[in-house]
């Protein structure tokens, strides 16, 4: 008897109860909290989804079905949801497009954890088995994947097509898409053929006309007037262009002190040295052939004065003032000159050459248009127009969304089918290798490739189709071996997506399925939330 009680006395120690009720209540409300801001979005996917209007705290009301966009001005509180918003962001700036979707995969994988925990698998089996899946994903999407040369411009094309189909301004893709293509294939650095830096594509919005009325510019524009003071020029052929960051105008003292002047033969002394110091610049700037100036904005003092201007227009020189700081950059790439940071540093080698410098009236108001520029530096600029600003702001989004779509495939020269059929052939695929494994992870894979039905579910829900019997036959189909089967949402039925050209860049879905798993993942992980005031 003594020998048994033994053991019996010792396991008591060693043994206690932990209780796990908390971790489980902060793990399903992190996850019931995500998967509100994912049904949030969930409506606006797809060419047939829903816009949101956004009105936000100062009155501002937006327009929109970009995941991203609509995710950002949330004001999500929950830590959790917030890593959502955090998730649509990456996506935004790995690949551009497809934010929502990318939100909405995340959505339906936390459902199916919650149903796993709620099976008593353990969030670091369901965690590392969502891990092999995603990994075996983007194996299945790169097999799928069709390779594209940026010579193809008809691919292009179409992949940019299908990313602005799902827009508020979908009916100009046609305008729109061929567009950003030649932005992006018009600044591609030989040197370096798989880098696309976007902000050698600058976007100027102006008021007025419609979208129809966008177009690429081979120059520069700037949504500003010239300086008409004391008539100066407004047209200018031949321009020799400088850059300038310093102020043609009357110095002031370095500290803030007021200087008071009580003689009148003083006072005119003051405006003497005033106007020698204005005209001695002026006559260094005119001395190097300069005809064109543009100013940037100065927050010490005026960068200009009345009297500079007009000594500015009797020399006929054509004055563009207020250029923000942060286009200085791409002006002088575009110009391909230097920026001028000091009169003294003045000289006829920093200058940039053009054909011709005007202002152009357009819609209300007036543009200044630089074009036939000299050596010019790869850059491009797109001039948007749009009826109100609500659709101003929508088309530049669509614009930043299709350019980054070509983007994309300049990083990652490979297509593949859009209208659900990769995430079908995904979750067929990942549905016969679930069968293969033992144990827990052939569970979670199986719940992985069930929740990926959730981008042809939806897109069909969206178009006012039978979900149930869309996915239904798209599964049939594609057991048959027919991969690039999709929906078809303008015809309402399913078809060969491939030919139907809706085609999306790879680095897109495989973008959104490996960051989706990562954020399902970390959400997975916490058991706790320490708040520290």
């Amino acid at each position: 008897m003594a020998a048994i009680a033994a053991p019996q006395h010792r396991s008591s120690k060693t043994e206690s109860y932990t209780d796990n009720k908390r971790k489980e209540d902060v793990r399903q409300a992190n996850i019931i909290a995500a998967r509100s801001v994912a049904n949030a979005v969930r409506t606006s996917l797809g060419p047939k989804g829903m816009d949101k209007m956004i009105s936000t705290s100062n009155n501002e009301v937006i327009i929109t079905n970009d995941g991203a966009t609509i995710l950002h001005k949330m004001q999500v509180l929950q830590p959790a949801a917030k890593m959502l918003v955090e998730l649509s962001k990456s996506q935004d700036s790995a690949a551009g497009d497809g934010t929502t979707t990318v939100v909405v995969i995340a959505g339906a994988l936390l459902e199916k954890c919650l149903l796993l925990l709620s099976h008593g698998i353990h969030p670091t089996v369901i965690s590392d088995s969502l891990h092999k899946a995603s990994v075996k994903a983007v194996d299945v999407l790169t097999a799928m994947a069709v390779p594209v040369e940026l010579t193809d411009r008809d691919s292009l094309v179409k992949s940019a097509s299908t990313s602005l189909n799902s827009k508020v301004v979908s009916q100009y893709s046609s305008l729109l898409a061929p567009m950003a293509v030649d932005s992006v294939l018009s600044v591609i650095d030989p040197a370096k053929p798989e880098m696309v830096d976007l902000r050698d594509v600058k976007i100027v919005k102006k008021l007025g006309g419609t979208v129809d009325d966008t177009e690429l510019v081979k120059g520069l524009v700037f949504d500003k007037k010239v300086s008409h003071a004391a008539g100066g020029p407004t047209r200018m052929e031949n321009a020799k262009i400088a850059v300038i960051q310093f102020q043609i105008s009357p110095p002031k003292t370095d500290i803030e002190q007021s200087i008071v002047v009580s003689d009148y033969s003083q006072m005119d002394r003051i405006l003497k040295e005033e106007r020698s110091y204005i005209l001695g610049m002026i006559k260094k700037i005119k001395a190097t052939g300069c005809n064109v100036l543009l100013i940037q904005k100065s927050i010490l003092r005026d960068a200009v004065t009345d009297l500079s201007l007009h000594y500015l227009a009797k020399a006929k020189i054509l004055v563009i003032k207020d250029v923000e700081r942060d286009e200085i950059e791409f002006i002088t790439k575009t110009l391909n000159c230097l920026p001028i940071a000091n009169i003294e540093h003045f000289r006829a080698e920093k200058l940039g050459f053009a054909d011709l410098v005007e202002e152009v009236s357009l819609g209300d108001g007036k543009i200044v248009k630089i074009s036939g520029i000299k050596d010019m530096g790869k850059t491009t600029t797109v001039l948007v127009r749009g009826s109100n600003l609500l659709v101003l702001d929508e088309a530049e989004r669509s614009l930043h969304d299709a350019l980054c779509v070509v983007r994309c495939l300049v990083a990652k020269r490979f297509l593949i089918a859009g209208g659900g059929a990769p995430e079908i052939e995904l979750s067929r695929q990942l549905g016969a290798w679930a069968k293969v494994l033992h144990g827990m992870e052939g569970y979670c894979i199986r719940a992985f490739a069930e929740a990926l039905e959730v981008v042809p579910y939806t897109l069909a829900e969206n178009a006012g189709l039978n979900p149930i019997a869309i996915v239904t036959e798209l599964r049939n189909r594609h057991a048959k071996g027919e991969i690039n089967t999709g929906i078809n949402v303008r015809k309402g039925q399913i078809t060969n997506i491939l030919e139907e050209n809706v085609v999306q860049p790879l680095l897109v879905s495989t973008s959104a399925i490996t960051l989706a798993t990562e954020c399902v993942r970390m959400i997975l992980k916490i058991d706790d939330i320490v708040t520290v005031r």
